[in-house]
Formats: structure tokens, C-alpha cells, sequence
């Protein structure tokens, strides 16, 4: 038996899908104006992350944002994500991070964060 698409699913995925940025959770309930409660959007981006229609990044602040599945096949995400320190946005980098372990190691999961100033804000710097 398939998940449910439910109304609150459903505003969630749109407002994803609208962004080209990764959102933390009080911007999606800013974005949708209150109209899902804050305990069902932490339930359907938790079902989002197990279905592999957006994934989990993890702030160096330890903040957590949530990026739809564009350019990953929804199961690795190993690819940068950059933080713009003055707009704190943050966004999936496109390029694969690639690691050379020893043999008998393999990596189940990434979590490459870098901050910096997005090139939006560093023009505004000049």
C-alpha cells in the first residue's frame, strides 16, 4: 500500500519545489503562512527523507535544512552544500565529492557543508 498524498504533503513539495535553496523548517512554515502545523511539517520532511524526495543536510550550526532530490537519485547525496554567511542560504552544489578510502571501507552517507559568501552577496561587498 502506497503513502497518502495528503493537502499538507502536497503545500510542502510545492513550496520545495519553488526554491532554489534548501529550507530549515521555520522557512517552510513561514512560506506556508501557518497553514500546516509545525509537528506535521517535521512528520511529512522525516517520510520526505525515507522516500528519498529530499534529503537532510546538516548545518555546521547543526541547523537542519531540506533540499528536494534534483540532481541526486534520492538515496546519495554526495555533493557539497554551501551556506552563504550573510544571506544564510543554502544551497546543493552540483559537483560529486569524491573520496579515496581504504580498501574494505565504503561510505554509506556524506555530509560535506562549506560557508562562504554566495557570489549574490559578494557583489554587494564591492
Amino acid at each position: 500500500m502506497g503513502k497518502r498524498n495528503t493537502k499538507s504533503k502536497q503545500l510542502v513539495l510545492d513550496v520545495l519545489r519553488s526554491e532554489p535553496c534548501a529550507l530549515c523548517h521555520e522557512e517552510l512554515q513561514n512560506r506556508l503562512h501557518e497553514t500546516v502545523d509545525r509537528a506535521t511539517i517535521y512528520r511529512i520532511l522525516n517520510s520526505f527523507c525515507e522516500d528519498g524526495i529530499v534529503h537532510r543536510i546538516v548545518s555546521d550550526e547543526g541547523k537542519q535544512y531540506f533540499a528536494l532530490c534534483k540532481s541526486c537519485d534520492g538515496k546519495n547525496h554526495n555533493h557539497f552544500h554551501f551556506r552563504c554567511m550573510k544571506c544564510k542560504k543554502v544551497k546543493c552544489m552540483t559537483e560529486e565529492i569524491s573520496v579515496n578510502l581504504p580498501k574494505d571501507y565504503h561510505i554509506a552517507e556524506v555530509n560535506a557543508f562549506v560557508s562562504g559568501y554566495c557570489p549574490n552577496c559578494k557583489e554587494k561587498e564591492k
